[in-house]
Order: C-alpha cells, then sequence, then structure tokens
C-alpha cells in the first residue's frame, strides 16, 4: 500500500475522522500496539488492551508512553485514575479482533467494550466474513443491545462502500440517551 502512496494506517485514519483532536480511544485487542501507537503519535488519548502478554511485551518495546493491560475483553474494566470505568470517545477493534475472541464470548466483548463508551463514542470494528466466523447480523444485534446505533459501514478501513464480501469494518455509535451508568 504504501508504495501505492496509499496510507497504511487506515484504521487510525478512520477512527481519527470519528473522534475530536486529542480525544481518547480504547484499542480493544492492540496486540503489538500498531494501530494505538499510531493514534497517539496522532495526539489522541489511547490505552491498550489485549490478552496475550507475549504481544503487550512487544508493544511495550516500541513504547512505554502508552498504557498497556493484560486483561480479556469480555470482564476487564478499564478503571479511572480517581475510581470508576474509564469513559472513552472511541473503541476501535481492529485486526479481525472480534473473530478470534473465544467462542461463545461474544456478547460479554461487545457489553463490556460499549459499556467504556462516552455519550457519542463510536466503536469501530473490523473482521472478516464468514459462514464460520460471527455473523454481522448478530454482531449488529449484539451493538443494539447495548444502547449502539449503526452509523456507518465500509469493506476496507479506506471507507470504501460496503455491498456485500469478506471484510466489513462497521461504526457503531452511542446516543446520548444510551450512555453507560458508571460500573
Amino acid at each position: 500500500m504504501a508504495a501505492r502512496g496509499e496510507s497504511i494506517h487506515g484504521e487510525a485514519d478512520l477512527v481519527g475522522s470519528l473522534v475530536p483532536p486529542g480525544g481518547s480511544v480504547l484499542d480493544a485487542g492492540c496486540g503489538t500496539g500498531r494501530v494505538a501507537i499510531e493514534l497517539a503519535r496522532r495526539g489522541h488519548d489511547v490505552v491498550g488492551i489485549d490478552l496475550d502478554p507475549a504481544m503487550l511485551d512487544l508493544a511495550r518495546s516500541k513504547t512505554s508512553d502508552l498504557p498497556w493491560i493484560q486483561g480479556d475483553l469480555a470482564n476487564t474494566v478499564v478503571a479511572e485514575a480517581a475510581g470508576g470505568r474509564r469513559l472513552f470517545d472511541a473503541v476501535i477493534a481492529a485486526g479481525n479482533v472480534m473473530i478470534f475472541l473465544e467462542r461463545g464470548t461474544e456478547a460479554a466483548v461487545v457489553a463490556n467494550i460499549a459499556a467504556h463508551l462516552g455519550p457519542g463514542g463510536a466503536l469501530v470494528a473490523g473482521f472478516q466474513l464468514s459462514d464460520a466466523y460471527l455473523q454481522l447480523h448478530v454482531y449488529d444485534a449484539l451493538a443494539e443491545c447495548n444502547g449502539l446505533v449503526l452509523e456507518s459501514r465500509y469493506s476496507t478501513w479506506q471507507g470504501a462502500p460496503f455491498s456485500g464480501g469478506d471484510y466489513a469494518v462497521s461504526v457503531h455509535r452511542r446516543t446520548a440517551a444510551t450512555a453507560p451508568s458508571d460500573g
């Protein structure tokens, strides 16, 4: 992509277009930190969370300037310094996070990461589509059950229109009326 003059940071480009300058982002399933580090480089307040300690070790080796949390997306609460659940302007789940979850935990994961969104916050997730994985209509229903409304859907992180296919990037947004209570 870089050789063609295209951005190799489509995830950060999209999230950056959805949150205010300096806005807060939770990188859910951050892996080695590629997306989180790029978002931070652009001035966003970023926290990365992942279950895999080896991936987080790689992220920490790239930068110690970001908080890297080892935890399960189904139940880890990212806390404010003063206590209580931290709310973010956006949560990103890039890199097929939603289909790499332990089967049967998808509802708990969507509920937990949605609970970390403030009013107007966006949940942005991109994942491969296949009958063997989480189905898009099921993902949409899980998001809706947690107070999120589908705002847009693309076939790539660069914003190509979605008209079916084997990959989708979905943007669900929390309305002010569905903001979570402190948990």
